[in-house]
């Protein structure tokens, strides 16, 4: 069992984190709420935060046979490594920290692309205190303020809101 990152076509990963969730298969969609206009009302909508990007936690058969399942109506494909070629394989503690940021649905937590994130390399370090306690991460500065950034290498990063340094400490590597 390993999380992998899915694409998802034609902005449908609501329809396939459904079908996942039908089928008892661990997932994960990182949502955010959105302003939208609605007959001459504003109103505020849960969306995904990433178009087209679902991890799911499973086997690489079990997705492989989702892939091939006639009927399926949903293309889907994995998120290759460019150098080995295979689906890229996301650690389990990397992805708990993601989940703990992403998961808060609050508009201040920043999400780059790959291409993005050309920052200089941080300190890593672990969030000792607040609601992003025991997350890990890299201690950098983006758009003046300092963050700690959760870097899934090759598809997505999530920095959190601004972190005081009280509330961190290097980790030793």
């Amino acid at each position: 069992m390993h999380w992998y990152a899915v694409r998802v076509t034609y902005s449908r990963e609501l329809v396939f984190k459904e079908y996942l969730d039908a089928e008892g298969i661990e997932n994960y969609l990182p949502m955010r709420y959105e302003y939208i206009m609605k007959n001459e009302r504003r109103m505020r909508k849960l969306v995904p935060a990433i178009h087209n990007l679902v991890f799911v936690r499973s086997t690489r058969e079990c997705i492989d046979e989702i892939k091939n399942k006639p009927g399926m109506n949903i293309p889907i494909r994995y998120i290759m490594d460019r150098e080995t070629h295979q689906p890229i394989i996301i650690p389990d503690s990397q992805m708990r920290s993601f989940i703990a940021v992403s998961g808060t649905y609050d508009q201040a937590v920043l999400y780059l692309e790959p291409t993005e994130l050309n920052i200089t390399k941080g300190t890593k370090v672990r969030i000792t205190g607040g609601i992003f306690e025991g997350v890990e991460g890299e201690f950098v500065r983006i758009r003046h303020d300092r963050r700690v950034v959760v870097n899934i290498e090759g598809v997505m990063a999530v920095a959190t809101t601004f972190i005081h340094s009280s509330l961190i400490e290097p980790i030793e590597q």
